[in-house]
């Protein structure tokens, strides 16, 4: 089972995951350095309906991430709520890579 960030990034762009993350799974349509340099504040305005996405083939499983998000927006695969499309819009994402 690997993590998925749910639509709850959106917006947020923390990125707190991001420092958290012992293997650097975590990525997003916008390069991680512009997401970081921004101010946090700024972040869902300079990049709206954007958000990270965690590479589940590279997760190890570790849910350091979890409890570093903010937002609350990452589950273990098994734990996403009910009606997410969160983890379709994820394999979207990677599969386009």
């Amino acid at each position: 089972m690997s993590y998925v960030i749910t639509s709850a990034c959106v917006g947020c762009l923390d990125a707190a995951c991001v420092e958290v993350c012992p293997v650097d799974c975590i990525a997003g349509p916008v390069s991680l350095e512009e997401v970081v340099a921004a101010p946090r504040a700024e972040r869902g305005v300079r990049w709206p309906g954007v958000q990270l996405f965690i590479d589940p083939d590279a997760c190890i499983d570790c849910g350091a991430c979890a409890p570093a998000c903010p937002a609350g927006a990452i589950f273990g695969e098994d734990d996403l709520p009910l009606g997410a499309e969160d983890l379709g819009r994820a394999r979207a994402f990677h599969a386009a890579r």
